[in-house]
């Protein structure tokens, strides 16, 4: 529904821009008034010279948008590009040019101080070139892409979001030229970042790192893109309503705001579905890889364990039959030799006994005869 409520926004701000041209024409409005978007979201207080700003304001040239402590917001200009304000953050639309018909015009935007996140739109579509974001330090030109800027004390650092080369949507691959007169930094890889000094040349694009990262999305906490964070369900009601009514008044009939309704949704839903069939495939893909790496820590261990338990059993074996084979040796006595005098003693009792068996033999052969 927040993306819905994004794109009803858009298209509300296309058609009130060119009705406010056509009642420009007819009542010489000042140019300071021209209308060049709306606000989209707010959470805390966000403000201007004259006003304070909530969901559904118009937002006009030349208008000095004041983001408070906490706080932010996010502006839908006419040709659908995106602007979401950080916390503490001083932004001025400086020129606004959009021709609904051919989608030709040019934007240029300052940031004093603060975060910037930019969603380029119809015009950067048309011409890559025509949407600029000044900084203290130097100038940002975007080439039909999302970025983010912080402006900091004496530096302004800036990621280029995407979309990257290979992306699945089909959109055209995003980049971002920043630089100064002491020359140029051309960001063109998806969360690549550079940073930009007073004084110097900005510095080589590089990977950005998990704490700079935090950095960025700390400035952009107060509003998380696309959601209505400081709108209740009453409020969100009465905003539909007052579309509804601007739509009716610009000359569409109720059965052309459902049509219009409707096809947003759809585009919507189809362009949810790619991005979770996207996110689902890169995690089946992140679940496989960690299982295959499992798997093989697995294997590995196991072999190692097998390998500890042969060896400890080899080890055991030999420790074994070595405490055997000493255990065997020390009771195995030697035999001991029989003494001399002894066997001398029994060879005499033979002799004796034989001497003796002679002797009776031969006194029964007497008595014989």
């Amino acid at each position: 529904m927040n993306k819905l409520m994004k794109k009803i926004f858009t298209i509300l701000a296309i058609i009130l821009f060119s009705y406010t041209n056509t009642l420009a024409e007819e009542k010489d409005i000042n140019i300071e008034k021209q209308l060049i978007g709306i606000v989209g979201a707010v959470s805390g207080t966000i403000k201007t010279q004259t006003r304070e700003l909530k969901t559904g304001d118009k937002i006009y040239l030349n208008e000095t948008i004041f983001a408070g402590a906490d706080s932010g917001t996010q502006i839908l200009l006419l040709d659908q590009s995106t602007f979401t304000i950080g916390s503490d953050s001083e932004v001025i639309m400086d020129t606004f040019i959009y021709d609904p018909k051919t989608n030709d015009g040019k934007i240029v935007a300052s940031v004093k101080q603060g975060s910037l996140k930019v969603i380029s739109g119809l015009i950067s579509k048309k011409n890559p070139d025509s949407l600029t974001v000044e900084v203290p330090e130097g100038t940002l030109g975007s080439r039909g892409t999302e970025f983010q800027t912080v402006v900091s004390k004496n530096q302004t650092s800036t990621l280029l979001i995407g979309p990257g080369k290979n992306n699945t949507l089909g959109l055209r691959p995003g980049a971002v030229l920043v630089g100064n007169k002491l020359g140029s930094t051309l960001l063109n890889n998806p969360y690549s970042v550079t940073t930009m000094k007073k004084g110097k040349p900005p510095g080589q694009a590089k990977k950005i790192t998990k704490n700079q990262l935090k950095k960025f999305n700390k400035k952009m906490k107060a509003l998380k893109v696309a959601k209505l964070t400081g709108a209740n369900k009453e409020e969100k009601k009465k905003i539909r309503k007052e579309i509804k009514k601007e739509l009716k008044a610009a000359g569409l009939n109720k059965e052309e705001i459902k049509t219009l309704i409707k096809t947003n949704i759809k585009k919507d839903k189809e362009k949810k579905k790619e991005i979770k069939k996207a996110r689902l495939e890169k995690k089946k893909e992140k679940k496989k890889k960690a299982k295959a790496k499992n798997k093989k820590a697995k294997k590995k261990k196991a072999v190692k364990k097998k390998s500890t338990k042969k060896k400890k059993a080899v080890k055991k074996k030999k420790v074994t039959k070595k405490k055997k084979a000493v255990k065997k040796k020390k009771v195995v006595k030697k035999k001991p030799k029989p003494k001399k005098k002894k066997i001398a003693k029994k060879k005499k009792v033979q002799k004796k006994k034989r001497a003796n068996k002679k002797k009776k033999a031969k006194k029964k052969r007497k008595k014989k005869k």
